[in-house]
C-alpha cells in the first residue's frame, strides 16, 4: 500500500500479478461503519484500468488452462491453506472495513476457506467479478468454481470493502497462481461498464440483492452474460 497525497492508506489494484497505483483517479474513503474512521481509500477506475485488467486476465488464459483440472484444483488447494495460516490477519481486515464483530469475521474466513476447497465447476473464459460490501471475503472466495474451470478474472470488489479482495489476489500470487489469473479493480459503475466494453465474457455477481439489478443492467446494456453466484 501507499500513502495517499492527504489521507490514509491508499489499496492498489492487483494487476497482473502486481501491485499498481493509478495516476489521477477520484479516491474513494473506506470508512469503517461503527467507529466512523476511514481505514483506507482506494481509486475509483475506468475504462482504461478495466481495460488493462481484463487484458492480463486474458493473456494469462493459455497458461492457466495449460495446468489442467488437477493443476488448477492444487492451486486452490494451496490457496485453501495459505488463507486458513493467515485467518486471523484476513478477520482483521473484515473487521476494519465492514465493524463486524471477530466472531463474524472469523466465521467468515472458515467459510471461504471451505469455497477454495470445493470441487465445483463454473464459468469458464476471461470474466469479470463484482463483489458486493456484505460478507467481501466469501463473495471474492467464490469465484474457485470459475478459476477451477480454467477462467481468469478481474474482481471488482465494492468500494466500502475492498481489503479481503486484494489480500486474497496478493495471497494467490504468493502461492504461486500465474500472474494475471485473479487481478483487482476498484470503483463503482464505470468500472464495471468498463469490464463489459473491454470483452469479457461474462459478469459474475456476488453479492447483496440491492446491487444486483444495476449491475445485471449495466451487463444488459453491453450484451454481456450475466451470472448470479450462489
Amino acid at each position: 500500500m501507499e500513502l495517499a497525497h492527504d489521507g490514509p492508506l491508499a489499496i492498489p489494484l492487483w494487476i497482473n500479478g502486481r501491485a499498481c497505483l493509478t495516476v489521477g483517479n477520484q479516491l474513494f474513503d473506506v470508512v469503517n461503519p461503527v467507529t466512523g474512521v476511514a481505514q483506507h481509500r482506494v481509486p475509483l477506475c475506468g475504462a482504461e484500468e478495466s481495460a488493462q485488467a481484463l487484458a492480463a486476465a486474458r493473456d494469462a488464459a493459455a497458461i492457466w488452462t495449460g495446468l489442467g483440472l488437477s493443476g488448477r484444483q492444487d492451486k486452490l488447494a494451496q490457496l485453501a491453506t495459505a488463507l486458513e495460516g493467515y485467518s486471523g490477519h484476513f478477520a482483521k481486515l473484515l473487521m476494519a472495513d465492514r465493524g463486524v464483530a471477530q466472531a463474524d469475521a472469523e466465521a467468515e474466513v472458515v467459510a471461504a476457506v471451505q469455497v477454495l476447497r470445493a470441487d465445483k465447476l463454473g464459468q469458464s473464459g476471461v470474466l469479470g467479478l463484482v463483489v458486493g460490501a456484505e460478507r467481501p471475503l466469501l463473495a471474492a472466495a467464490k469465484v474457485a468454481p470459475a478459476l477451477l474451470a480454467g477462467a481468469t478474472v478481474v474482481i471488482k470488489p465494492s468500494p466500502k470493502a475492498p481489503s479481503a479482495a486484494f489480500a486474497l489476489c496478493e495471497l494467490a500470487s504468493r502461492c504461486e497462481f500465474p500472474a494475471g489469473v485473479l487481478n483487482v479493480l476498484h470503483g463503482d459503475g464505470p468500472a464495471i461498464e468498463g469490464l463489459c466494453t473491454a470483452g469479457a465474457d461474462a459478469l459474475l455477481f456476488a453479492g447483496e440483492d440491492g446491487l444486483r439489478g444495476p449491475v445485471a443492467e449495466l451487463a444488459a446494456r453491453h450484451a454481456t452474460h450475466f451470472v448470479v453466484l450462489n
